[in-house]
């Protein structure tokens, strides 16, 4: 646990927190990881457990104490987001604390505190099911969303929303439900499990109706417009992306209707409609803009550049997902790097550069990115075109076969394209 995290958990003033965690190091009862941050040894901890469950204290006691620390955490976290999505709508949503949180300097200040705090943070939400403390623990996990957008604690982030979800169902609690289902929604999206996610979507809209909460009723139909892009239901998709527009502006985000917008942008390129899509776009680049965002901004960007790609104006688009992924890394997003490097591929691949867009493609392996196995097999995909264009079809037909196998496990309409791309392959 962190020397900031301490004080609330023990009901203490910092100072006299941090003398008691020294104490206790003096006398080999923790251990002082790193500066500022204390730990058990296993052996003590499950001691210092059984006796605290045994007799020590009654159990509202340990209630009280994980609820100033899921107060403080929450407070924290709302602060960091609010700091990265300046704007947004969501935190003058989330439940109330008693905590005032830290504040910090400058976004990046937040960020390090965020991302040394996700194993304690993530543990702290799956550990706070009781009834008390549900609602504030499943907003803990929208105020982190970034911990599961970068992958980098995907599993745990997971786990816990599927902790939460279960619990407010027990209890029959609607806003908490919706709320999870939606958090869970988000990571199916990153891991390429869309079935599960629109199941996760569509549920969290009913729930979201039957309890009139403004954040997943606009959240999950912007979500079920993504998933319909990766699964080629552009008309659905853009029925989707409209609504959450419309619930956008009636919430007063601005920032989430720039999302939608942008999203929206990526449904017209599908559908042909390349001008209303470059348009799209910048109209949510725009919103970004003037809300002073750079994450967000990365996002507009990369839908910017990938409606240039289909126009045909291409060092206009390398420009856009360029400045994208330099945001994208800025932000610790290795998610999001992976899939701008995939479409600088395609770009590159556009522009007649093969060379460029295999190093691209590689770099997007290496990364992987939002989509997981399917969107594995987009860029192996273009991958094997740009190995094929500098005379490398052996490397060429190995990718392809590679991500034809992932189509087929998944049952993606990818495959066909794929098998197509194989023939001449082979024939020759």
């Amino acid at each position: 646990i962190s020397l900031a995290a301490a004080p609330p958990l023990l009901n203490l003033d910092p100072r006299t927190a941090e003398d008691l965690l020294e104490s206790l190091v003096d006398t080999s009862l923790l251990e002082s990881a790193a500066p500022g941050r204390y730990r058990y040894h296993d052996l003590v901890r499950l001691y210092a457990r059984a006796c605290a469950e045994r007799d020590e204290q009654p159990p509202v006691e340990r209630e009280l104490a994980l609820s100033r620390l899921l107060d403080f955490y929450l407070a924290t976290a709302a602060g960091v987001y609010a700091l990265e999505r300046p704007g947004d709508r969501l935190v003058a949503h989330l439940e109330p604390t008693r905590h005032p949180g830290l504040t910090f300097e400058d976004r990046h200040s937040a960020l390090d505190w965020l991302f040394s705090e996700a194993n304690c943070l993530l543990a702290c939400a799956q550990q706070s099911t009781g009834q008390n403390m549900l609602r504030r623990a499943v907003d803990l996990l929208w105020a982190a969303k970034d911990l599961a957008e970068s992958g980098a604690n995907s599993k745990q982030y997971e786990s816990a929303a599927l902790t939460t979800r279960d619990a407010a169902r027990t209890y029959g609690d609607a806003r908490a439900e919706g709320r999870a289902r939606t958090t869970i929604t988000n990571v199916h999206i990153v891991a390429g499990r869309f079935d599960e996610a629109e199941a996760e979507a569509e549920r969290a809209m009913q729930l979201a109706r039957s309890a009139d909460d403004p954040v997943p009723n606009c959240w999950a139909p912007n979500d079920r417009g993504v998933i319909a892009i990766y699964q080629g239901r552009h008309e659905e998709g853009e029925q989707h992306l409209l609504q959450a527009i419309e619930n956008f502006r009636a919430d007063s985000n601005f920032v989430g209707q720039a999302s939608a917008l942008c999203n929206l942008s990526r449904i017209h390129v599908s559908l042909g409609r390349v001008s209303s899509a470059i348009e799209l776009a910048q109209q949510g680049i725009d919103i970004y803009d003037r809300m002073g965002l750079s994450l967000r901004l990365a996002n507009g960007r990369y839908a910017l550049g990938i409606a240039l790609t289909r126009a045909g104006r291409l060092p206009e688009a390398l420009n856009q997902l360029t400045e994208a992924l330099a945001l994208f890394h800025d932000n610790r997003q290795p998610l999001w790097e992976g899939v701008t490097h995939f479409r600088l591929a395609e770009a590159h691949l556009a522009a007649h550069r093969p060379t460029l867009a295999a190093a691209h493609a590689e770099q997007a392996i290496a990364l992987r990115g939002i989509g997981g196995e399917w969107r594995r097999g987009t860029v192996l995909t273009v991958l094997g075109k740009a190995l094929d264009s500098i005379g490398q079809p052996d490397r060429a037909r190995a990718c392809w076969h590679e991500a034809l196998a992932i189509y087929e496990q998944l049952g993606a309409p990818e495959a066909e394209e794929t098998r197509l791309l194989l023939m001449p392959v082979a024939a020759a």
